[in-house]
């Protein structure tokens, strides 16, 4: 193989009619991703009536963490639909940057919440698959902000390789992003989301955050994945 070689773009080897009509369906799909991103942080702060409880303060803080904060500081990035006008690189690292930081208070306030109600009801933690998720979706988020602090700050934490870098924050960064969606579709089949969200309504619950996962996911990867390499 020639060491002369580029990257083909996406969408390399369609017509130019197929092209564009691939170019407006992820366009469609990043909008999509957005307004299911506010819409079910909104939905189930509503559903969650915050102030009743101290437990009816996770779901809000967990989904306004993953659900928005997350999801739009990841799609700020995608060349389609994103809802942010910012011409450099460098505006949209700032506001990535900011929306991670709002994750990490917010997921960090969330728990305490869960874990103060937990003690008051003397219930066990650490006992159900969405709990357990739940600390490895904190876990991938900790080490995706280490790899972001690296990125952020090379020659004074004496990074060896930043590209190597980058690739290991966005890898971290996207099971984070997988792990809390799946962590969010187990807390659907908790008593308290069942009995308060019943029948079809509940299945359209359910599958909204694997669309934003396959948005994001596909996002990612395009733009980390080597693609097919092509002589000129």
């Amino acid at each position: 193989m020639p060491a002369d070689v580029e990257y083909s773009p996406v969408g390399e080897g369609l017509g130019m009619r197929d092209f564009w009509l691939y170019v407006w369906m992820r366009r469609i799909s990043v909008i999509a991703a957005h307004v299911i991103a506010v819409g079910l942080t909104l939905l189930i702060s509503l559903l969650s009536r915050p102030g009743t409880s101290l437990f009816s303060w996770h779901p809000v803080c967990m989904s306004f963490a993953y659900c928005l904060c997350m999801t739009e500081g990841i799609l700020l990035f995608s060349a389609e639909g994103s809802t942010f006008c910012f011409k450099s690189r460098k505006g949209k690292v700032r506001l990535h940057w900011f929306c991670q930081a709002l994750v990490l208070v917010a997921a960090a306030t969330g728990v305490s919440f869960m874990v103060a109600s937990k003690n008051v009801s003397e219930h066990p933690h650490l006992i159900t698959w969405h709990s357990l998720l739940g600390v490895a979706t904190l876990a991938a988020t900790l080490l995706q902000v280490a790899c972001g602090v690296c990125l952020l700050f090379p020659k004074l934490l004496r990074v060896i390789s930043p590209p190597r870098m980058k690739l290991y924050h966005a890898t971290c960064g996207l099971v984070a992003y997988l792990l809390a969606m799946v962590t969010v579709v187990l807390a659907m089949f908790s008593d308290w989301f069942q009995a308060t969200v019943k029948g079809v309504v509940w299945w359209a619950f359910l599958l909204l955050p694997f669309f934003s996962a396959l948005v994001v996911m596909n996002q990612i990867t395009n733009a980390y994945l080597p693609r097919k390499k092509i002589t000129r």
